[in-house]
């Protein structure tokens, strides 16, 4: 019975439960990326051609992770219960592409980034202002993310082998995974 009350409580235009989404899909989405990171990394070395480019990247998402990471403790956000399934999706998305080259594992950023790009400005429009504190972190994350896909697209991702499949698959991954991650 205190659910319902609750709901009866929230006002037209609260947008609690649209914020806490927000902020759990993000939560699992930057985490994800420092995994992707983290298996490409873990099959290229230190040494391969883009490897310092992933490492910059990955310590980038790591801030990002842990600015969610914060925002989920104060603001009382329920974490993806997908998160496990994550940890060992990204891991295997960035061995495999590391895997298949150092130009794969570009590609992998371009693709993952294009749609992280679409998503958080999907987001700042929805914020329009409701929420400064969020929408000046997603901006903010939102410019090192097209910083990160700039420097894949520069280290060759685009002449990957199958790149145009390789990248819609991923995106369609990226879409899938920010859809059931908003709700589970």
């Amino acid at each position: 019975m205190a659910r319902a009350e609750t709901k009866l409580a929230r006002l037209p235009g609260d947008t609690r439960e649209s914020t806490a989404a927000m902020i759990r899909v993000d939560h699992a989405g930057e985490f994800g990326a420092a995994r992707i990171y983290a298996g490409q990394l873990a099959v290229m070395g230190s040494r391969a051609p883009g490897s310092a480019a992933i490492a910059r990247m990955k310590q980038q998402e790591q801030r990002h992770l842990d600015v969610f990471e914060q925002l989920i403790r104060t603001r009382g956000v329920r974490p993806t219960l997908l998160q496990p399934l994550w940890s060992v999706a990204g891991f295997a998305l960035g061995a495999a592409t590391a895997l298949m080259g150092p130009k794969a594992a570009m590609a992998c950023t371009a693709a993952v980034e294009t749609e992280i790009d679409i998503h958080y400005q999907q987001q700042r429009d929805e914020l329009a202002g409701t929420d400064p504190e969020l929408e000046a972190h997603i901006a903010d994350f939102q410019a090192e993310e097209l910083e990160h896909h700039a420097t894949a697209l520069a280290h060759g991702a685009e002449d990957a082998a199958g790149y145009p499949l390789l990248s819609a698959v991923i995106r369609a991954g990226c879409r899938a995974a920010i859809a059931v991650t908003k709700r589970i």
